[in-house]
């Protein structure tokens, strides 16, 4: 007969060496604005999904889109000016 057990990784808190390094949370964080910026246009193409579109609602959509890119152009600068900050 053969027992059934849990497993015990699966029901116990992470272990220390699984949790998210100080770099990989540095790295989230850096990327944080970018990352609401493109829930805030899902957020816009899912409400357009679900009803008409209207200049209103098209304009918010623009707005979102920009903001993307711009929060992109931003992060993109900061990650040029970094590596040129290093090598010097």
């Amino acid at each position: 007969m053969k027992h059934i057990v849990t497993v015990q990784d699966a029901v116990t808190a992470f272990a220390p060496f699984m949790e998210p390094t100080d770099a990989e949370l540095d790295a989230i964080e850096h990327e944080a604005p970018l990352i609401d910026a493109e829930l805030e246009l899902l957020d816009v193409q899912i409400a357009l999904l679900e009803r008409p579109v209207t200049p209103l609602r098209e304009r918010r959509l623009r707005r979102a889109a920009n903001k993307v890119l711009a929060e992109r152009a931003v992060l993109a600068n900061r990650a040029v000016s970094v590596r040129e900050g290093d090598a010097a």
